[in-house]
């Protein structure tokens, strides 16, 4: 078997997992739900799943740990002519384009089963804590600050990362008929003017 489609068969083996975990606590709950229950709608043996996620827990959020990552490398890589906030920015965008267009209304199912399980939400927001922590380190590098010492990269990072959930809760409170890239750019958009007051 080519490394190629080693890999495709384990993430496709991952998302089965992931999306049996959903559907399986979208029907009963957390608490009706293990990870032997798991492992059988997957059609992989409880040892399998171990390979893949810790626990039951994480098979729910199942936010892979090699993407906690991935907005700061896609922001090292932006053009270097971009100042960090239109570089995160476009990140941001790309990474709201694929989040509403993942297979079977991934998103979509993984908000609410969180949203009805605040357990679940810690556990989400730890995987974007580390993911802000990623991209603090990536915006010193482009600025040529340091974490820590200095507030902008970290500041910029935990900004952002805020914008991105609060396009995330609006997405979810509309049922998902609103345009999650344009909820983003809407978050985006009251950032660059300063957060001012809504007119109502």
């Amino acid at each position: 078997m080519t490394s190629g489609l080693r890999e495709r068969k384990k993430l496709a083996t991952r998302l089965a997992l992931h999306q049996a975990a959903l559907q399986l606590v979208a029907e009963r709950g957390l608490d009706g739900v293990s990870v032997d229950d798991i492992a059988a709608r997957a059609d992989v043996s409880p040892r399998t799943f171990f390979n893949y996620f810790p626990t039951k827990d994480d098979a729910v959020v199942g936010i892979d740990a090699s993407a906690v990552g991935q907005a700061a490398e896609r922001f090292a890589a932006r053009p270097a002519h971009e100042s960090p906030v239109e570089a995160l920015r476009a990140v941001h965008a790309q990474q709201a384009a694929e989040m509403a267009g993942e297979p079977e209304t991934l998103w979509p199912l993984r908000l609410r089963v969180i949203d009805e399980h605040p357990v679940l939400i810690a556990r989400l927001h730890a995987v974007f804590g580390s993911a802000e922590r990623a991209l603090a380190e990536a915006i010193a590098v482009r600025t040529g600050t340091a974490v820590g010492t200095d507030v902008y990269p970290t500041l910029l990072a935990a900004v952002s990362g805020t914008a991105v959930r609060a396009a995330l809760n609006a997405w979810l409170a509309s049922d998902f008929t609103a345009s999650l890239p344009a909820l983003v750019d809407e978050a985006w958009d009251a950032l660059a003017a300063g957060l001012p007051a809504p007119r109502r």
